[in-house]
């Protein structure tokens, strides 16, 4: 027996990949050290997409610069543009017109779901499954069609504006009686779906117990949102949110960890995300949906912070006659990833992009700013 433990041979190997890998949505490298397969160590470098949004701020009047912010991401263009109004009607005392703000939840929901949904479809092409891909993108497209049609783009509606809500975002009868059936279409095909996905025992036997995180890494680590609700946390900033005061939805939680419970979170936030919604359509009140009455002046920096799909996003800056001045951006990637990093290790190579890819990184909004330092 001890001669054969002396005689075993350990491979030691690294395991590029990327920047380019059919099972991402964008370009990011990842290098994991595998030993016989296992992997003991990992290690991702972004910055690929690297754009400079911060710097790019530096000095532009505060309303071109908010609606730079929505060029961060395609995914969640509208939460960014809603933090950095955010960031000025707070510093500037801009009271918001009440009909403004349930229009600013429906699209931040609207947001939600397509987030979610676009991750679920990722999620199941990643593990190979084309068909609940398919059927998720084509729930997805309800989603699609109703941004298009508020804003006028799927992709960056730019909804908000300082003070409230661009006018063509106004939300007519006519757009409200389709925001009412797409809820209800989405809501039908989401319910068959996640019947088909939790009843599918050999989806379920690849994702449950891969990729754990337990509660006390993920606060460790500085986890934010569905990826650290998924340990067990019941942390959501909607709740703190003034703009999210008069609606009621439950802060969904799942307790393993795992790439299941990651997979599972976003499936039943999508129904609060219907749920908020709904009140919303049903509660809508009247009036202005922008105020203009406010005086630009300098102010020091301010800061906001709001529950993105993926976690707190964090915007601040300070205002300088009329301009942004030393903007930060933080998103919940940044700190999600590095968590992902660390599900990785102890599992089969075949299972670490699973790990990595768990969390819904956006290595987009990651990509924004670099710091040159005298060394």
């Amino acid at each position: 027996m001890d001669d054969k433990k002396e005689n075993r041979t350990v491979i030691e190997a690294e395991v590029p990949m990327g920047t380019v890998h059919p099972a991402a949505l964008e370009p990011y490298r990842l290098r994991l050290f595998v030993e016989d397969e296992i992997v003991r160590d990992a290690e991702m470098t972004v910055g690929v997409n690297h754009r400079g949004v911060e710097r790019i701020m530096e000095g532009l009047p505060v309303e071109k610069a908010n609606s730079l912010t929505e060029k961060i991401c395609g995914i969640c263009s509208n939460i960014h543009i809603w933090n950095s109004c955010r960031v000025a009607e707070t510093a500037l005392g801009i009271e918001l017109p009440e009909r403004a703000m349930y229009i600013r939840v429906i699209m931040g929901e609207l947001e939600r779901l397509h987030s979610h949904l676009l991750y679920l479809a990722h999620g199941c092409e990643v593990l190979g499954h084309e068909t609940f891909s398919m059927r998720l993108f084509y729930i997805r497209e309800t989603v699609m069609d109703l941004l298009g049609m508020i804003g006028g783009n799927r992709v960056q509606y730019g909804s908000a504006v300082l003070g409230g809500i661009r006018p063509r975002c106004e939300l007519d009868q006519m757009r409200i009686q389709k925001i009412t059936e797409g809820m209800d279409l989405i809501e039908e095909k989401l319910t068959a779906f996640a019947d088909r996905f939790v009843s599918d025992p050999m989806v379920m036997s690849r994702i449950t117990g891969v990729g754990v995180t337990s509660a006390e890494d993920a606060l460790r680590l500085a986890c934010s949102g569905p990826t650290l609700r998924a340990t067990g946390v019941k942390s959501d900033l909607r709740t703190g949110m003034f703009e999210y005061d008069p609606f009621e939805f439950d802060v969904i939680t799942q307790e393993d960890g795992d790439v299941k419970s990651q997979l599972l979170m976003r499936v039943f936030e999508n129904f609060e995300a219907v749920k908020i919604i709904r009140q919303a359509i049903r509660d809508l009140p009247d009036g202005p949906i922008t105020n203009r009455s406010w005086e630009m002046k300098d102010v020091p920096i301010t800061k906001s912070y709001i529950e993105a799909p993926r976690g707190t996003l964090y915007h601040s800056y300070a205002l300088e006659d009329g301009r942004v001045r030393n903007s930060v951006i933080r998103t919940p990637s940044m700190a999600n990833i590095g968590a992902m990093q660390y599900s990785a290790i102890g599992h089969h190579i075949t299972d670490a992009q699973l790990c990595i890819v768990q969390c819904d990184p956006c290595f987009t909004c990651t990509d924004r700013a670099i710091q040159i330092i005298k060394i």
